[in-house]
């Protein structure tokens, strides 16, 4: 049964000419966003306001999330050329915070660490005074790959757990709860002055016991930033929505989550993982 989306989730389209020169921009340096392959519902606010999310490594993910809009087909070859083009960008977008991602890349020996790395020194050399938050994959767990990641010191490390983990196998098949959690377990050892952040998606069927359980999972490993939002269908072939949670639901969770100890929350029926993360 299809639900039908309520007002609160529909989105005004906006962004005209200047999410148009956004495009352009990162047409020009053959950069991706994940506002766009993710088919994120903010995309036309942040490219209003000369912001965007960039997606390294490609379009192609080597995951088989059953909400995620990245496609899956075989993975691109890495290029070389992206590190400096992503501080391009962030430098003629005059970016304050820039917000880095990409897909998975379980196929690459260094599963991408290396250009995260390179990403940051780049941003650094043409930007220094720019704060950086990267969002990455769970590295598969692999602490020397996570450790190339958090030696480039970016200002946030943010990994998302994205849902409960009893809801993993039908909506994460190649993922690990709890190794997404001890990745930002060991971001705080090695790192204990690095912030670190993670997003869970809601309206699949997770109860609200198992949605606080993840709250004091990711207190427990010291996350210092939470983001929650609604999940909503990008196709008829992925998973679909079970539930429309209330902005008054969304609310009470933002009180429960800074109650437990929380630093920063974002939690409203559009808050995705980098909406207004210049903010955070």
């Amino acid at each position: 049964m299809h639900l039908r989306k309520p007002e609160w989730i529909r989105v005004k389209m906006q962004g005209g000419d200047v999410s148009n020169k956004v495009d352009a921009l990162l047409s020009d340096l053959s950069l991706n966003t994940v506002c766009d392959e993710a088919n994120c519902p903010n995309r036309m606010e942040c490219f209003a306001r000369g912001t965007a999310t960039f997606m390294i490594l490609g379009r192609n993910c080597t995951r088989n999330c059953t909400f995620c809009n990245v496609t899956r087909e075989m993975p691109e070859e890495v290029n070389p050329k992206e590190p400096e083009n992503v501080a391009k960008a962030v430098d003629k977008l005059g970016l304050k915070h820039a917000v880095i991602t990409s897909v998975t890349r379980d196929d690459l020996e260094d599963q991408g660490a290396n250009q995260f790395a390179k990403v940051v020194e780049e941003i650094r050399k043409t930007n220094p005074n720019v704060t950086i938050e990267l969002l990455i994959p769970d590295m598969q767990g692999n602490e020397e790959l996570i450790d190339i990641i958090i030696n480039a010191e970016p200002n946030i490390l943010n990994h998302n757990v994205e849902t409960v983990p009893e809801l993993y196998d039908e909506v994460r098949p190649m993922a690990i709860f709890e190794r997404s959690i001890e990745l930002l377990n060991y971001v705080k050892k090695k790192k204990p002055d690095m912030k670190t952040k993670s997003g869970i998606m809601l309206g699949l069927g997770e109860t609200k016991e198992q949605v606080i359980d993840v709250f004091k999972r990711l207190r427990e490993v010291d996350c210092d930033m939470l983001t929650l939002g609604q999940y909503l269908q990008p196709t008829t072939k992925h998973i679909p929505v079970v539930e429309y949670i209330t902005p008054q639901q969304f609310d009470e969770y933002k009180e429960i989550a800074l109650s437990m100890g929380f630093k920063r929350v974002a939690s409203a029926p559009l808050v995705r993982s980098s909406y207004y993360a210049e903010d955070f």
